[in-house]
């Protein structure tokens, strides 16, 4: 529906927000965000640049991201996005962004100079926002948006709690490992694992880089494709990973329907031991309990065969208003943005990861770990095809179900083929 709408009013006479007629009276710039944690940097950052250049940067908080999400898309059927923004949605949508023409193409820019802005950028910084030839959205392949910083996610762990257990052997490298420390966790009255599993995003995350492991990439990809079925042993012993973790006790009470701030809150309180989450988080436990004693490491390695791998690489990025009379002045402003200094300062500030790979430095050891972990990162958009959004769905809700014993992970792979089978149906259809 949102990718029809935006096709329909792509030639629609150029309208303009509010914000931006008024902005016309002098230099001003304005920027939509869903990043709360980093309004007041990028409040600081904007100063600075009206400092030194003369042009305002009015930065506009919405959050959180679903009403963010809600409101970037009424702006674009009524043709009233403002200058600079970001797009929270699948692939799918984003393209149909681009295709409406509310997207600049950055590649022009990002390759001037013998690419020297695009030097600037650990690679996998630029994934998501990167259309490669042949993509099955029909872009012109190019660079249609500007990172501002990279993300990766890993397991936390307490070394307070786990030293409390009698954990001499440090974070778990294996499964075995894993399941093990979260049994001698419980034996200790300590949950050994939260993560907001309530949001499918965070299960089907986890899952996916478990089976990367179990694996392999190329058999991941030819699942995706429709050539190996779930019903594919290597998917089931996926999907029982999980049916151990709830079988062993270590989980979380209410660990399935958790929202992903509350297993924060758990964490931070020191009532679990271990934690699934992302880079971003570590300003979030900062804040809540700055005394916490953290480590991170990677997912437990199940198979020997294949390379762990987590889930990561592109984190948040800008896109500018294709349609903007001043998107020249955006231009330089996202350039200006993610140059060293700025960048270390956003670093520094909130304890995200910066796009510039040249800010590592600036950074506190636990970051560094995060950063390291970027070469062992995938992600959905380096894959040529994707699969289909009610497949993930179905997936992500199959798991709760096996953790609370009320479906086999044979159940679930079956489920999954047949609601592919229907999407296989359903899109030729179209």
């Amino acid at each position: 529906m949102l990718c029809l709408a935006l096709l329909l009013i792509c030639g629609c006479s150029g309208g303009q927000n509010p914000d931006q007629a008024e902005a016309g009276k002098g230099p001003m710039l304005v920027a939509w965000h869903w990043m709360a944690d980093r309004e007041e940097a990028f409040q600081e950052l904007s100063a600075r640049y009206e400092q030194e250049t003369g042009v305002k940067v009015d930065f506009q908080l919405f959050a959180p991201s679903d009403a963010y999400g809600s409101k970037v898309i009424a702006a674009a059927q009524t043709n009233s996005l403002p200058d600079i923004y970001g797009i929270l949605a699948e692939p799918r949508d984003y393209a149909s962004f681009i295709k409406a023409g509310y997207v600049e193409e950055f590649t022009p820019y990002m390759e001037e100079n013998n690419g020297e802005w695009k030097d600037k950028f650990f690679p996998q910084a630029l994934v998501v926002d990167t259309f490669t030839e042949g993509n099955q959205f029909g872009i012109k392949p190019g660079i249609y948006g500007v990172p501002i910083d990279v993300a990766t996610t890993l397991f936390f762990y307490n070394k307070k709690l786990f030293a409390q257990a009698g954990i001499k052997s440090g974070p778990p490298r294996s499964f075995e490992e894993f399941i093990a420390a979260g049994r001698k966790l419980k034996d200790s009255n300590i949950y050994g694992f939260v993560s907001g599993w309530g949001e499918v995003w965070m299960i089907t995350r986890l899952a996916d880089n478990f089976a990367w492991n179990i694996m392999g990439g190329d058999k991941v990809l030819a699942t995706v494709k429709g050539d190996v079925a779930y019903t594919d042993p290597d998917w089931i012993r996926v999907f029982s990973l999980f049916q151990e973790m709830g079988d062993s006790g270590m989980l979380a009470s209410g660990i399935v329907t958790m929202a992903n701030k509350y297993a924060e809150q758990n964490f931070a309180n020191q009532r679990a031991a271990m934690a699934f989450n992302g880079s971003w988080s570590v300003n979030v436990y900062k804040g809540m309990n700055p005394d916490m004693d953290l480590g991170v490491f990677l997912p437990p390695r199940v198979s020997p065969d294949n390379e762990v791998k987590c889930w990561g690489g592109p984190g948040s990025s800008f896109k500018v208003n294709a349609k903007s009379p001043k998107k020249g002045e955006a231009v330089k402003f996202l350039k200006w943005l993610t140059e060293e200094k700025q960048q270390a300062f956003l670093a520094e500030k909130t304890l995200n990861l910066p796009a510039n790979r040249h800010c590592l430095t600036h950074l506190p050891p636990i970051m560094k770990e995060f950063a390291v972990a970027l070469k062992h990162a995938v992600h959905q958009n380096q894959m040529p095809v994707s699969e289909y959004p009610a497949v993930v769905e179905a997936m992500g809700k199959g798991v709760q179900l096996i953790i609370l014993g009320q479906k086999t992970p044979e159940q679930l792979g079956q489920e999954l083929e047949a609601i592919k089978r229907q999407e296989k149906k359903r899109n030729r259809r179209r």
